[in-house]
């Protein structure tokens, strides 16, 4: 690298610029606490001895490593901080009206990775999903992640592995997953967020029981809701949550999952009959309930290494 000064190194910086929020944001999940590590890691990279930065030579894995340093560090202190339960249906309504994807946040989506493996994601501990991002998605090599952890490359290339094992479903799953299944929820989500009524009379069975955790609705709405019309027009009036609906595997079946933010709040237990009509459909939101279910992709995850870093030997 050729950083005679600050502004050559800023230049440098830059041009990375995008990389670098990218690897954050698939870090954190958060458009602005990608901003945050991309700032804070410029503020390290800006204090660096030039003479010494001169003899990188692949600066861009430099900043790599300093930018997923500082997401690790908002990971840890996410951990530390006690998750809080929803209060009410407001406050869900409040999560979910606020949680649409900015212009900046959707690009990086379509770059990066899918709503549904930020959910999984969440699920992982800070080092499991650093190293798992840094090696599947960036090709980050084991020496690095593990010098970036504290652990051997032995334990992060561990890491890594117990994690790509928590995204997705294991042979058995998959084995007891009919498609017809998969295909009914996505299409039952996808007609819940257009409030399309008739669709979902389509899918819905004419008996279909709806029930749902009494903290999770209003005053006045009904535990349990039976009928395809009733719940085809309660789903239309609650288009505003299914916004931030994902289609995952709960404890190995296919559901939905209310994550604004990235973040797991809601599941939506859809029963699917032989008649491949939906015929039930319980909403449940209860933390402990929250806390034991497995999420996991209905497919699989990125794991090929994009390759274009190139960290040879750093």
């Amino acid at each position: 690298m050729c950083a005679h000064n600050l502004a050559d190194l800023a230049q440098r910086f830059d041009a990375d610029r995008r990389h670098l929020r990218s690897v954050a944001f698939q870090l954190l999940g958060s458009v602005a606490d990608a901003e945050d590590a991309v700032q804070a890691a410029w503020l390290k990279a800006s204090r660096a001895d030039l003479g010494s930065i001169s003899g990188i030579d692949n600066v861009t894995g430099w900043f790599t490593t300093i930018t997923a340093r500082e997401a690790l560090d908002q990971l840890r202190a996410r951990k530390r901080r006690a998750e809080q339960p929803l209060a009410d249906p407001d406050e869900l309504d409040r999560l979910a009206g606020s949680a649409s994807a900015p212009a900046d946040e959707d690009a990086l989506l379509a770059d990066s990775v899918s709503g549904a493996l930020l959910v999984v994601l969440d699920r992982l501990s800070p080092a499991q999903r650093v190293a798992f991002v840094l090696h599947d998605v960036f090709a980050v090599p084991f020496e690095t992640i593990g010098a970036l952890l504290d652990r051997s490359p032995t334990a992060a290339k561990k890491l890594a592995s117990r994690a790509r094992g928590r995204l997705h479903a294991g042979p058995a799953e998959s084995r007891r997953l009919a498609p017809e299944h998969l295909e009914i929820v996505e299409a039952f989500l996808a007609a819940s967020r257009g409030g399309d009524v008739a669709t979902l009379l389509e899918l819905l069975a004419p008996d279909v029981m709806r029930r749902v955790d009494r903290s999770l609705v209003p005053p006045g709405v009904p535990t349990e809701l039976r009928g395809a019309r009733e719940v085809a027009e309660e789903a239309r009036r609650f288009a505003g949550r299914a916004q931030t609906g994902v289609v995952l595997l709960i404890d190995g079946t296919p559901g939905i999952v209310i994550a604004p933010g990235g973040h797991a709040r809601v599941l939506l237990l859809i029963g699917v009959g032989a008649d491949s009509h939906i015929h039930t459909i319980d909403i449940r939101g209860d933390a402990d309930r929250l806390r034991r279910a497995v999420l996991a992709l209905p497919y699989p995850p990125p794991g090929r290494p994009r390759g274009g870093i190139g960290y040879q030997g750093h």
